[in-house]
């Protein structure tokens, strides 16, 4: 009670809380005007962000219960864009009279479906409820997934795949503005990490799941995959529906004290927090910043790499080996990989700071390691097989560089719309690439694919020059902010003292990047 009275006492001797005109609130950030209509001064706001073990137990919370639902998804998204791939094990291919050549096509289609719907995803999810779209869309490429089951052709295959990729669409970008949201810009990679890196724990249920499901002889298998995994979908994007919160304003389990810290923790950023007003001159800034572009380009070549080997991966192992289900067996260990290079890198880059470029063109050196292995090593030995797994394994380090790359946008952009079309621009480039990769690696080459080795080689020492460049670009934004501002003008403190605008890093010289 004393320190709601405290609260009350300060915001009404506080000028800031009315320093804004009718004509402006439209203007400004909703987490703003949530702060003035509830009456909570900067200094209050301060005073919440001093006291430790309020933050402390507030991450807590927020990690209880954004985390597995986050995690949760991205372990049925994996296992359900997957699907196909364990499908092609099990005899879909001559079951719906689908060519090796047309099977890449499928890969290609499920991308185009991404870059045509991630945008207006994006902007449904800006103007109406953000969890309310993702569960929805949850929902719907489950039902897609069990309808899957029933194509005789390709033409069916591809009409599904379309579908599900349209509605899969807006998942990570939501999930990276959800992140950047709720988290100060020093915890997002490590969360996003956390929720990333359950590709590889889908990677590894998808495989014990098919595995298992592979024993049955009654039922054509890979029906059975799109029937189970689409009904399990369907349910957990109901209890998506339920859970989880659109945003911190309207968040039910949380007071209005919380809520208040909440806000001040992400203003702390100075990258927004919440704003649903499109602001097309924040679309053009985002269209036209170098540092979209960069990330986009590095996204572009990071997916081209990722839209093979995810697409042919299993049929590099299906080389090597006879049997189906040791085929999928041995693609297990893949994704405990890929759980360990998201979080170390990940980590990594929350641990210490402005080491993000550099863990960036780091990972990328394992996958170089892995892509000349796949290529040269030969198949008729023990020895040399198990040389040709380990490079399959290594492979994957490149993902910490995606999720590195696809949060910057949303750490590095100020400016709701700005930051929305910055994740919109390199997600796109994502599903660009993940279109091209899968065309790198001919049929008439398998099961060594030497043009797909060479392919993603050549992207992964791109992809550290491009890493490079953004760090220097971003270095010198910033010092040439710091040589042009008074000595205390980039406190914390004052980013939470500073009106709601919803001002772009362009706009604000108080911004600093993270790089």
């Amino acid at each position: 009670m004393d320190s709601s009275n405290e609260k009350m006492e300060k915001a009404d001797s506080d000028p800031k809380v009315e320093e804004f005109g009718v004509g402006e609130i439209s203007n400004l950030d909703e987490a703003d005007i949530f702060l003035r209509d509830n009456n909570f001064s900067p200094d209050y706001i301060q005073e919440l962000l001093a006291d430790k073990e309020l933050n402390r137990r507030l991450v807590r919370k927020i990690d209880l219960i954004l985390l597995p639902l986050l995690a949760g998804t991205y372990v049925l998204q994996y296992i359900d864009k997957s699907a196909l791939a364990y499908s092609a094990v099990f005899d879909i291919l001559t079951d719906t009279n689908t060519s090796l050549y047309q099977y890449s096509w499928l890969g290609s289609i499920f991308y185009f479906a991404y870059l045509f719907a991630e945008y207006p995803w994006s902007y449904l999810a800006q103007k109406t409820l953000m969890a309310k779209v993702v569960a929805g869309c949850i929902i719907s490429w489950g039902s897609i997934l069990m309808i899957t089951a029933s194509c005789s052709s390709f033409t069916g295959l591809a009409i599904c795949r379309f579908l599900l990729g349209v509605f899969e669409a807006p998942i990570t970008p939501c999930f990276m503005m959800i992140v950047g949201m709720w988290y100060t810009r020093q915890e997002q990679p490590f969360r996003a990490g956390v929720f990333y890196c359950c590709n590889g724990v889908g990677s590894m249920v998808g495989g014990v799941l098919t595995y298992c499901i592979g024993q049955v002889d009654s039922f054509p298998v890979w029906k059975l995959i799109f029937l189970i995994c689409g009904a399990v979908t369907v349910l957990w994007g109901c209890l998506i529906l339920w859970l989880l919160p659109d945003n911190i304003i309207s968040a039910n389990r949380f007071s209005l004290e919380d809520k208040a810290v909440l806000i001040g923790r992400a203003k702390l950023g100075r990258t927004g927090v919440l704003n649903r007003k499109i602001k097309w001159y924040q679309i053009k800034e985002a269209l036209f910043d170098p540092q979209v572009l960069l990330l986009a380009l590095y996204m572009l070549l990071n997916e081209v790499i990722n839209g093979g080997i995810a697409n042919f991966g299993k049929l590099i192992i299906k080389g090597l080996v006879k049997k189906p289900l040791l085929t999928t067996a041995l693609g297990i260990p893949q994704g405990a990989f890929q759980v360990f290079w998201i979080l170390g890198g990940t980590f990594l880059a929350s641990r210490f700071k402005n080491i993000r470029t550099i863990v960036m063109m780091m990972y990328l050196l394992p996958t170089i390691v892995g892509a000349s292995l796949l290529w040269k090593m030969g198949r008729e030995t023990q020895a040399e097989k198990v040389g040709v797994l380990f490079g399959y394994y290594i492979s994957g380090s490149y993902v910490t560089g995606l999720v590195l790359a696809l949060q910057m946008p949303a750490t590095n952009l100020g400016g709701y719309t700005k930051r929305t079309t910055g994740v919109a621009i390199v997600f796109m480039t994502y599903c660009v690439g993940n279109i091209i990769g899968p065309h790198a690696f001919l049929a008439k080459e398998s099961p060594k694919y030497p043009t797909g080795c060479k392919v993603i080689l050549a992207c992964s020492v791109t992809q550290v020059a491009i890493a490079l460049a953004l760090r220097f670009l971003l270095m010198a934004r910033n010092k040439k902010r710091d040589a042009a501002a008074p000595p205390t003008t980039n406190t914390e403190f004052n980013a939470v003292e500073e009106s709601g605008g919803d001002l772009t890093d362009f706009e604000n010289q108080n911004f600093r990047y993270i790089y």
